[in-house]
């Protein structure tokens, strides 16, 4: 390994920080329904999100392929800025995990890569191939998963409204499972992926390796500290987003669980780094009005959105600043 020089070794070091903080704070988004109506234990609901969110992580790279050459021109980007912007997602991240709160880690670490990359070369640094699709999942993820959920609680009520309230509560016990399951899976299909494209283009910029390429060693790295991350447990961001914004019952998690990872799962296929934050808040919210509108506690959520306004520029600022002071230091 006579390609690891210290440089290259402190930004894959600041990559697999940045990752594991990523597994800590925000793959307990997936299990937070589940846990908070009771239906799995604190305990078996990490452990299960340990193994989907692995198992997630391993199963593509379109996404990660968009994050690492279609964010910011490599060019505008060396080893100390690619440190500065992953400083920045361990920072927030932090502190969001500190306080409770659901921030989108992939919002921080693509804010990150861009307040770096301005910091080297400018606008003419962004790539904007692979920013359209930032935007859209931006922009339809949040309107997309709330009315896919609520549609989806209003047709179970529709359905078996008349059942008997037992063999209800153990149908969609068992259906809660299974979709935490699949939610959990495709948080690693998506966000794990995030982190290996960024990654390979640090081995690239590091001079390790030729071309872009994730190997299945990175995968498998990525993958495996992401899942170390998660098993973590993040219990303060559970607390918020299963209970303190609203409170559901089983049909209603299994509602939210299966609109937001079918959701982030058909974004994965065509390479959109979605926010899988935003959509599984935005799809609990959906489970929850599909009730009643007075069951969702807006002064929660309002703070809650704040967080999300505040991510990309507070991540941006830092690393462009840690960026500069790298290239003047280095």
């Amino acid at each position: 390994m006579g390609w690891l020089t210290w440089g290259l070794a402190i930004a894959l070091i600041a990559v697999l920080i940045a990752e594991f903080i990523n597994g800590w704070t925000d793959a307990p988004n997936a299990i937070a329904t589940v846990v908070s109506t009771g239906v799995m234990a604190p305990r078996s609901a990490i452990l299960m999100a340990v193994v989907f969110n692995t198992l997630g992580a391993m199963a593509g790279t379109a996404v990660a392929a968009t994050v690492g050459k279609g964010i910011v021109s490599s060019s505008a980007l060396n080893l100390p800025a690619i440190t500065a912007a992953m400083l920045a997602i361990i920072a927030w991240g932090s502190f969001a995990a500190k306080v409770g709160l659901p921030i989108s880690k992939s919002h921080s670490l693509l804010a990150g890569l861009a307040g770096a990359g301005f910091a080297g070369g400018g606008l003419d640094a962004l790539q904007w191939s692979g920013w359209h699709k930032v935007f859209l999942g931006m922009f339809c993820a949040i309107p997309f998963g709330f009315c896919a959920s609520l549609l989806l609680g209003k047709l179970i009520v529709a359905i078996a409204g008349k059942m008997k309230p037992g063999p209800a509560k153990r149908l969609f016990d068992r259906a809660q499972i299974l979709s935490a399951g699949f939610m959990a899976f495709n948080h690693g299909l998506n966000d794990g992926q995030k982190f290996m494209g960024v990654f390979a283009l640090t081995m690239l910029l590091g001079g390790a390796t030729k071309t872009f390429e994730i190997p299945i060693w990175v995968i498998l790295v990525c993958a495996l500290t992401m899942g170390a991350g998660t098993s973590f447990g993040g219990w303060r961001i559970i607390e918020t987003v299963g209970s303190k914004m609203t409170r559901i019952v089983s049909w209603q998690g299994f509602a939210a669980e299966a609109s937001a990872s079918s959701t982030i799962f058909v974004a994965s296929l065509f390479g959109i780094p979605l926010s899988t934050t935003h959509t599984i808040t935005s799809c609990i919210v959906g489970a929850g009005a599909s009730r009643r509108l007075g069951d969702i506690r807006w002064g929660v959520l309002k703070r809650i959105m704040l967080a999300w306004v505040v991510t990309f520029p507070v991540c941006a600022l830092i690393a462009f600043v840690a960026a500069k002071i790298a290239a003047r230091l280095f």
